[in-house]
């Protein structure tokens, strides 16, 4: 086996934790001693121990004159838990592979340093597309200014509708689609929607995949008059996961505090242009330690999120399915471009099929 097969190894252990190890990122590690994974281990949670600890003490004595593959750089000063670097060291390690370098640009390449002075030889950037996106919302909420990572995810028919003119849309996509979109609200750290999505459809933005331990999202609705009524679900539920509404200035004190009761936190951002500023909202949210958000909003919060420029990833799920007319509620509210030229364009892109439907999943350059 190559340092490749190690490497998925780890990055396969690193996925079993997705969706509980935040504000950390997923990691993995395995040690191999003469072709054979003696120990693995991997980040189970914040406040556990690091994938590399775990999989050393799995894998005991057997460490000494081993290899160790992690999928990122091992850590080399104090936190929650003592350096890495340093259990590695004392394991008698005499080699680490690693899939991606920290990406906090005061810390990164520091625990291979450390490593290397210590006589370990290190070898770095084995699979590391794959280990870069593993962590993805980690590394965005690293390195730009501890923002979150925001994916937008829409529903269509193939004439890009997300609902019927009399607002029907269950259900456009099929079972195997939606099980992926409720796997896809367990990894993030939050989900958002707006006033009309929650009117409409009275959602409980929770995840829920049949025989899996999941962990729902906090909920975010942004609600500019504070309108939710006092019996929704996002209120009434039984969730460990925090309801956040998001209001603007000038709401009813009275119904601030009624709703406060119910367990949820308000907070104000300013509008502009007469609407939420989301890129306010995603300072606070950032501030909250919210590292991923996931927009599973209707057409005008999908619109105003796009012109605000804080989506980092999209996930077009389309349908072999097409209403025919132009009385349906398209995916985007609003004014769009009036050239071709300043469309938004996806790069890095997938495409994947669930049965019968399509999902398109790329990024946005911002």
């Amino acid at each position: 086996m190559t340092d490749h097969d190690f490497m998925r190894q780890a990055l396969i252990l690193a996925r079993k934790a997705m969706g509980f190890t935040s504000p950390n990122p997923c990691v993995g590690a395995v040690v191999v001693k003469n072709g054979e994974v003696v120990g693995q281990g991997f980040h189970r949670a914040a406040g556990c121990a690091h994938a590399e600890v775990e999989a050393l003490d799995n894998a005991g004595p057997r460490a000494g004159g081993a290899t160790l593959y992690v999928t990122l750089e091992p850590c080399n000063h104090f936190g929650k838990t003592p350096p890495c670097t340093h259990k590695i060291i004392k394991a008698k390690i005499k080699k680490v592979v690693v899939g991606c370098k920290d990406p906090n640009p005061f810390v990164s390449g520091g625990g291979i340093q450390y490593l290397q002075d210590n006589g370990i030889e290190v070898i770095s950037g084995v699979l590391e597309k794959e280990a870069q996106i593993l962590i993805e919302a980690f590394i965005w909420y690293t390195q730009h200014h501890k923002t979150p990572f925001v994916i937008m995810k829409c529903a269509s028919t193939l004439d890009g509708r997300i609902a019927t003119a009399a607002g029907d849309s269950k259900w456009i996509t099929n079972e195997a689609s939606r099980a992926f979109a409720h796997q896809i609200r367990h990894e993030v750290d939050a989900i958002l929607v707006g006033s009309g999505t929650l009117h409409a459809d009275n959602p409980s933005l929770t995840s829920r995949i049949a025989g899996v331990q999941t962990k729902d999202p906090a909920r975010i609705i942004l609600d500019t008059h504070l309108t939710i009524k006092e019996d929704a679900r996002v209120l009434t539920q039984t969730s460990t996961a925090k309801t956040i509404i998001v209001t603007g200035p000038d709401v009813s004190e009275e119904k601030r505090a009624l709703i406060e009761q119910k367990g949820a936190w308000i907070i104000d951002v300013p509008l502009k242009e007469e609407k939420l500023d989301l890129n306010e909202l995603m300072i606070k949210l950032g501030q909250m330690s919210i590292l991923s958000v996931l927009i599973e909003g209707g057409s005008r919060v999908a619109g105003s999120a796009l012109k605000a420029g804080i989506v980092n990833k999209m996930l077009f799920f389309l349908a072999p399915k097409f209403l025919g007319s132009s009385d349906g509620i398209p995916m985007f509210e609003g004014k769009g471009p009036d050239l071709i030229k300043d469309a938004f364009e996806l790069k890095r892109l997938t495409v994947t099929r669930f049965d019968t439907d399509i999902l398109v999943q790329g990024y946005i350059d911002i």
